[in-house]
């Protein structure tokens, strides 16, 4: 059948297998190619990995037009070579899904929500002066984090004074002198 328009199914296949690849390269120095603008293409409902991504399904067409070729070379038939292809394409595909869903599985994150320091314990590292504002440090988890505070009843808090923070006023966080 394709013979009649002067392209062999080995050779479809290895158009298939070529742009997969190169779909592959371009993703590799450009990133994700289908998160272009303001949409995506993956429609990821998790903040993880998508199925959809454009290395998950470049590798899946690279494998596809590889392992169909491979199967023509043998002298399968179309059907045969396709189901081939479809196979390696998934194993393949899935492979690369795998390994990115555990790579991003192993990020960590410094974001600290300033909200989870209610209650914790700090030290006033700027004296905190009367109805003025100094600077606290705590450490949330492995991170310090330094912020702006006052006292809660207004009064002065010397540097080095270990303090509780009762509560955050947009940036500021509020503070009383620990017992």
């Amino acid at each position: 059948m394709f013979w009649i328009l002067g392209f062999s199914a080995f050779a479809v296949f290895l158009g298939i297998a070529a742009v997969g690849f190169c779909v592959l390269i371009i993703s590799f120095f450009m990133g994700e190619i289908f998160d272009f603008g303001d949409h995506d293409a993956g429609h990821d409902l998790s903040d993880g990995v998508s199925m959809m991504s454009s290395r998950v399904l470049s590798v899946f067409v690279t494998a596809f037009g590889g392992f169909g070729a491979i199967g023509t070379h043998l002298e399968y038939s179309i059907g045969v070579s396709t189901a081939m292809g479809l196979a390696g394409g998934v194993a393949f595909g899935g492979l690369i899904y795998l390994f990115a869903t555990f790579l991003y599985g192993q990020q960590a994150s410094t974001d600290v929500r300033i909200s989870e320091l209610a209650g914790k314990k700090g030290q006033v590292t700027v004296a905190i002066p009367k109805g003025g504002v100094g600077q606290v440090r705590c450490t949330l988890g492995q991170t310090a984090v330094e912020k702006i505070a006052r006292s809660k009843d207004g009064g002065e808090v010397s540097a080095n004074a270990s303090v509780v923070i009762e509560e955050i006023v947009g940036d500021v966080i509020v503070v009383r002198k620990a017992e």
